[in-house]
């Protein structure tokens, strides 16, 4: 459970660090509006997002068992930050985020960290492409330019009221959206080690303040970024409060946990390295107790941004450390530049993650796999989507490890005649 740190430090070169810095800054130029954005979609705060990729991103690098992970808030969240702020307030997510984050240090020391294998492949794909389709419907107001006065937070009511709303559609909004959305692709494509997204963001937000389009912007919406960090402080805390929100403290650990493994396991193997799955758990516990003391959003392992550092050409921890740090820098000396930042933008940037969170070019795979991980993929994506995240993970791991008992074609338990 040592940090991948503490292994690497005695053996860290200037090299290293030259590299690292070169990564680690390219990635925060990444994070950044992607925090904003995600946060936006939860139903939170602008700022808690840079709160997380600062506090939960540091923590989960300098404490991680990956040598290349860099954490931050991540799509997979939105859904069930979204629903626990609806119900129980901000205060009620710092409270779950807190709980949850104690939930992953106790799993990690008692090492369940390799128990992530034991879930099912259609289970993890359902739930995350029911993600992706509610993250893409909430957006497509702010992509629009819909007036819709309160959006609902189930599915079927939301899409009714933006199906009432399609009037007052804008074109300037989709004009800004569509823009956003090509110049990310087209960048990303041109110039993979550039950090087009931040650049695509601006530049759009930018037509918008220059030709005085009638688009709404963050600033507009929500106001200037504090540019300082909050100071931390406990969340009201009952016995009562506790047992309301032990659920949706457990979905968290669950997800941040699978979430956090699968990227850092994933990213390992792209440069040869090993995971060390309990410490990767235990640091993603800490991240979020920090975060939560901050006010900040759940905080993981995020798979594209892990990426982009590997294809940055980080290598260390110390990587995903830089990234923290010059967003906290950004978040003291230009804060106020995030308020020309456009919603049709934003909206465009999480259109687009939640195509990616899909993972279309694994859609022929899925239709080729056997009958019954079909079934379960799509149970599991409908309960996602038209359920509840709880119910959906509940549901569908219970049916994955019922088949995989009997794919092992388990003897039937002897059977004895019941004493009289």
């Amino acid at each position: 459970m040592k940090p991948k740190l503490l292994t690497i430090l005695p053996l860290y070169t200037r090299e290293l660090f030259r590299a690292d810095l070169a990564a680690g800054v390219t990635v925060a130029m990444v994070a950044l509006p992607l925090s904003i954005a995600i946060a936006i979609a939860s139903g939170a705060d602008p700022a808690t997002g840079l709160v997380t990729a600062i506090v939960g991103g540091f923590l989960i690098s300098a404490l991680g068992g990956s040598r290349v992970q860099i954490g931050g808030p991540t799509g997979a969240f939105i859904v069930v930050v979204y629903g626990i702020i609806a119900e129980h307030g901000h205060d009620g997510l710092v409270l779950a985020t807190l709980m949850a984050g104690g939930i992953m240090m106790i799993a990690g020391y008692f090492r369940a960290g390799s128990l992530v294998k034991l879930i099912p492949e259609a289970v993890i794909n359902g739930f995350t492409i029911g993600i992706a389709i509610i993250i893409a419907t909430s957006q497509l107001r702010d992509l629009f330019g819909l007036e819709v006065a309160a959006l609902p937070a189930d599915f079927l009511p939301k899409i009714e009221a933006l199906w009432a709303a399609r009037a007052t559609l804008a074109p300037g909004a989709l004009a800004v959206g569509l823009a956003t959305i090509a110049a990310i692709v087209v960048l990303r494509r041109l110039a993979p080690r550039f950090p087009g997204l931040i650049v695509a963001m601006a530049l759009c937000s930018a037509m918008v303040a220059v030709l005085n389009l009638p688009v709404e912007t963050l600033g507009s919406r929500y106001g200037a970024l504090p540019n300082t960090l909050p100071m931390p402080q406990l969340p009201e805390i009952s016995l009562a409060r506790l047992g309301d929100l032990l659920p949706s403290a457990l979905v968290i650990a669950f997800l941040a946990g699978v979430e956090s493994l699968l990227s850092a396991s994933v990213a390992d193997r792209m440069i040869g390295g090993n995971t060390r799955p309990n410490a990767e758990v235990i640091a993603n516990g800490a991240a979020n107790i920090g975060s939560a003391l901050f006010g900040g959003l759940p905080a993981t392992g995020a798979i594209a941004r892990t990426a982009t550092n590997v294809h940055a050409g980080g290598r260390t921890p110390v990587a995903g450390i830089v990234h923290a740090l010059v967003i906290l820098v950004v978040m003291l000396l230009a804060a106020p530049l995030a308020g020309y930042l456009a919603m049709p933008a934003l909206a465009g940037l999480l259109m687009l993650t939640a195509w990616n969170m899909s993972e279309p070019q694994h859609w022929r795979r899925h239709m080729a796999a056997r009958r019954s991980d079909q079934v379960l993929l799509v149970l599991t994506l409908v309960l996602t989507v038209l359920a509840d995240l709880t119910v959906a993970i509940g549901v569908g791991v219970a049916l994955g490890l019922a088949l995989r008992l009997r794919r092992r074609e388990v003897p039937e338990a002897p059977w004895h005649d019941p004493d009289r």
